[in-house]
């Protein structure tokens, strides 16, 4: 009897266990990497008045014009700098990526100036490791069984976030044939591949890369960057930010009144999210500055603390931080400085219009120019991925000042990329210092950051519109610079009226000046306000509202400043084209679980002794 129920139980379970047993079941993966060629050692030689560099197998060679240095290796890599004491100094320049290669990730198929100093390295020698941005993709795709049964997939894609047109699809085979597919009420999405055996392979039409690839096998120990925390990684406890020599000064959050609890939990729910969830939670790195130190730094997604990642449009702010620094300053360069008035030699202009004569710096900057231009209507003439992808101007600047008007200065809220971009002309013609030079003189090395990468223009003159790749550390910094009244560990940065103006409220952000409906606002826009390139909303926590302000990008890249609680927090993460998930952060994180955890009374006052 006893063997008859086995045996009977045994072809029950059979089925469900040859379903389970599905050959597709697993995780699946590719990378592809598209450079940049050039990277390594770079070598400057000079033999009397002859200069030559090379790098890998490129060799060229130049002559410094009163102490300038610029070399090109044939399109490939160049440099540019200039002759000091201590050695050679300047940026070296990355081509932007082959577009038919690849399809744009926000700003990294622009080219790219990553600071370069050569010191000396025997007589007449000078050498300096170029490391590049690098120009991957990476696509993961997860087949798993629903709680139903259901045969269920996942593409993702880290430097995109292209996940093939929906967060999950159903999933069926005949034969070799694989079908994904999800409907939905406007009809449905379907991506159809070939599973290959021997070894086992998935061929599937990728859009977002033009070109059909193969995804092959992956071991969850081979897949960590896909999951928040590697599998089987020991359960979070809080600790410390490590003492780096990058400026920061850390402690426990205790130490400053925050419940160490409180942040721990926060980190367990999102090393705890789920990768294949509609839609899924992909921060990249949350920061805390409270108090004045860094009391915690956590990645996720592979992510770490050396990698600079793509701020997209938090990068904006750097605009209005750059434009109280000293330069801008003794250049005359104020909110009200008409931009037309000040790029006057740059013209003729196209689309003559008395109204351009009044836009201004803080136009630019609060989104309200009443220029053609709006980032959430593609077929605005201005939209960044049409100036972007036309190809007849180079020179964005003209681009953006050849735009009609479509509403009187400071009248309309549109969010407009080419307005902010505008602000790096004001900044480089008023202070003649190419963007990426100021950036580092004025910020970069004051406040002692790491590795970085400023996007530029097919120009050659940096883009202000958002995408340079930064380390987390460091974006948190520029948090704590302004809760310290523009004040970096004692040195002035920019003046403490500065950081008042700045991130006042400017313009209203609202259905009435975006001339979008009640229905539909939210779509686009949270009400709320800009400030000079600081977006301006209230914080709720505990029944209590908080003034704070915010540089935000897409996919999640949020700074945070409550100056009430002397509190900063930064945000990095993957969900690009997701404002859903990524522009809750605030409240839900900062609002709802850091700030009820600060002890009653805490302020600038209760600020911990430097060790």
């Amino acid at each position: 009897m006893r063997i008859l129920l086995a045996l009977f139980c045994l072809l029950l379970a059979a089925p469900a266990a040859a379903q389970s047993a599905d050959p597709l079941i697993g995780l699946w993966g590719l990378q592809l990497d598209f450079g940049p060629e050039l990277r390594g050692e770079l070598v400057v030689r000079r033999s009397g008045r002859a200069w030559t560099a090379r790098i890998g197998d490129a060799r060229t060679s130049f002559a410094p014009v009163d102490g300038q240095v610029r070399f090109d290796f044939a399109g490939r890599g160049a440099f540019r700098g200039r002759l000091t004491a201590a050695g050679l100094e300047g940026f070296w320049l990355q081509p932007s990526g082959a577009i038919e290669d690849r399809r744009d990730p926000g700003g990294s198929g622009q080219p790219f100036a990553t600071p370069l100093f050569l010191r000396p390295a025997g007589p007449g020698e000078l050498r300096a490791a170029v490391v590049p941005l690098d120009g991957r993709y990476t696509l993961w795709l997860s087949i798993f069984r629903a709680p139903d049964g259901a045969l269920m997939a996942a593409f993702r894609n880290p430097e995109m976030n292209s996940n093939g047109g929906a967060s999950r699809f159903n999933v069926s085979r005949e034969g070799d044939a694989v079908r994904f597919r999800l409907r939905h009420e406007g009809g449905e999405v379907a991506r159809d591949a070939t599973f290959l055996r021997s070894p086992d392979r998935l061929r599937i039409h990728w859009p977002d890369l033009e070109r059909t690839v193969e995804l092959t096998r992956r071991a969850r120990a081979e897949a960590a960057a896909f999951f928040p925390r590697p599998p089987g990684a020991p359960l979070y406890f809080y600790a410390r930010p490590p003492q780096l020599a990058d400026g920061w000064r850390t402690a426990r959050a205790a130490d400053t009144g925050l419940a160490e609890n409180a942040l721990r939990d926060i980190v367990r729910s999102i090393a705890a999210s789920d990768p294949t969830a509609r839609p899924p939670v992909l921060m990249h790195s949350i920061l805390v500055a409270h108090r004045g130190r860094l009391v915690l730094e956590e990645y996720f997604f592979g992510h770490d603390r050396e990698t600079p990642h793509d701020m997209r449009s938090a990068g904006k702010t750097f605009g209005s931080v750059l434009l109280g620094t000293a330069p801008a300053r003794r250049a005359g360069l104020s909110p009200d400085t008409p931009i037309y008035e000040l790029l006057r030699g740059r013209g003729p202009f196209a689309n003559p219009d008395p109204r351009k004569g009044r836009i201004t710096l803080s136009h630019l900057l609060t989104h309200s120019s009443g220029l053609a231009c709006n980032d959430y209507d593609a077929d605005s003439p201005g939209n960044e991925g049409t100036m972007q992808n036309q190809q007849a101007q180079p020179d964005w600047w003209r681009y953006t000042l050849d735009l009609p008007m479509a509403h009187e200065p400071g009248a309309r809220y549109a969010y407009c990329s080419a307005n902010s971009n505008l602000v790096g002309a004001a900044l480089t013609h008023a202070t003649r210092i190419w963007l990426p030079e100021l950036f580092r003189r004025e910020i970069a090395e004051p406040l002692r950051f790491g590795r970085w990468h400023w996007n530029l223009m097919p120009s050659g003159e940096g883009y202000l519109g958002g995408g340079a790749f930064l380390l987390p550390r460091d974006f948190l910094k520029i948090g704590q610079l302004f809760l310290d009244d523009g004040v970096w560990n004692g040195r002035r940065i920019v003046p403490a009226d500065w950081v008042r103006v700045s991130t006042a409220p400017r313009m209203e952000i609202s259905p009435a000046t975006t001339g979008i409906s009640e229905a539909e606002f939210g779509n686009s826009y949270g009400r709320g306000h800009d400030g000079l390139a600081w977006h301006v909303y209230p914080t709720i926590a505990a029944g209590r509202t908080y003034a704070s302000y915010e540089a935000t990008g897409n996919g999640g890249q949020v700074l945070v400043v409550v100056p009430e609680l002397d509190l900063a927090v930064a945000f990095t993460g993957g969900n690009y084209m997701q404002g859903g998930v990524w522009g809750r952060w605030r409240q839900q994180i900062v609002g709802d679980r850091i700030i009820p955890a600060i002890a009653t009374g805490g302020g600038r006052a209760a600020r911990p002794r430097t060790p």
